[in-house]
């Protein structure tokens, strides 16, 4: 059975679940699914996660995410993108510098309001299948963070590229409309491609036809022990240490405190655990069971 992750180019157009859809195709498996759900209109870094290595999802949702963003001045949609609905129009009189001395305020720690047209939960229902039927409801703030905002380019008059980093639960799209309302002339997004998220980079990446392609595709995963790569190796000495993590016991276990990958005698990715005091104790379990 195929086990690891896949770290896919998503394509604009599609949406994060018509990736894993075709996924689940070509790789025949059953137990799959993504980080960070991108929009049709964005592209770039989506994991995905195959077979025992969903249990690791969790832990990818709470990584900051890295942006190339287009913001364009003078316009403002239902949206925040440019995929909706043009609600107002302005002329644009903001120069470069303008841009960048607002960018200040934008940056650390933030209330955000979620865009009507997102996944966000209002007494159970998601705030887009409320937006469809033309109702908008009053949205709490959300306080998210944008650790870097960087202005790269301006590439017209009324268009600029910009990169951010940020928290999970940033709306991009939301960034653009605020910065629009700060100029003083409304802003949409019109182009998004994350560059980073989970940890994993475009570098890191693999294209739908690339995997469509390989003779192999469960060769392209990565395995899911590289996902925790950060956290130092643990391993374990013999048979009754191996068996009472494989039965989600506690072991004492003398040394530094800390998160570890929990390694088999054989080299086996057991789990990633957490040492306190002398005791290990299983976070999240990886073995096939």
């Amino acid at each position: 059975m195929a086990n690891g992750i896949l770290v896919i180019d998503k394509p604009a157009g599609w949406t994060s679940h018509d990736v894993v859809a075709k996924l689940r195709g070509i790789l025949h498996v059953k137990r799959i699914g993504h980080a960070g759900t991108l929009d049709p209109m964005a592209t770039g870094v989506l994991p995905v996660f195959v077979g025992r290595a969903t249990r690791a999802v969790e832990f990818a949702a709470e990584r900051e995410k890295e942006y190339i963003a287009g913001l364009r001045l003078g316009v403002v949609t239902d949206t925040q993108d440019c995929t909706g609905t043009t609600l107002e129009t302005h002329p644009v009189e903001v120069t470069r510098d303008q841009v960048e001395a607002i960018l200040d305020r934008f940056r650390g720690d933030l209330q955000q309001i979620p865009p009507m047209y997102s996944a966000v939960k209002k007494d159970g229902r998601k705030l887009y299948e409320l937006a469809r039927r033309g109702v908008e409801v009053e949205r709490q703030p959300r306080p998210v963070t944008i650790h870097r905002l960087e202005l790269l380019d301006q590439v017209s008059p009324t268009d600029y590229t910009l990169r951010v980093l940020c928290s999970k639960g940033t709306y991009v799209r939301t960034l653009c409309h605020d910065m629009g309302q700060a100029l003083g002339c409304g802003g949409t997004l019109f182009s998004l491609r994350r560059t980073r998220s989970a940890g994993f980079t475009l570098e890191d990446a693999v294209t739908l036809e690339d995997v469509a392609a390989a003779a192999d595709p469960a060769a392209l995963l990565l395995p899911v022990d590289a996902y925790f790569s950060g956290y130092p190796v643990l391993q374990l000495q013999n048979e009754a240490e191996e068996k009472r993590i494989r039965n989600g016991n506690s072991l004492t276990l003398d040394g530094p405190d800390g998160t570890y990958r929990v390694y088999s005698r054989q080299g086996e990715f057991l789990a990633l655990s957490q040492r306190s005091q002398g005791c290990l104790t299983t976070i999240k379990s990886f073995f096939e069971v």
